[in-house]
């Protein structure tokens, strides 16, 4: 069984640790209303989603 020879130190530990990091989330402009919006996601200011309004804006949905 493949055991390592010697402990990694903190250092190298730490270097490879510090490509973890989270990256945050890339926006897109709207482009009906010029919105930041995540990508591949309906507005949530206008409705629209590829050119077609496919929501209400403000309309809750009640469930009745």
């Amino acid at each position: 069984m493949a055991v390592p020879k010697q402990k990694q130190s903190h250092s190298r530990t730490n270097k490879r640790r510090s490509q973890h990091r989270i990256s945050p989330p890339r926006l897109q402009s709207c482009p009906h209303c010029h919105e930041p919006v995540l990508p591949h996601r309906v507005c949530p200011n206008c409705g629209h989603y590829r050119g077609r309004e496919v929501v209400v804006p403000g309309a809750a949905d009640l469930g009745e």
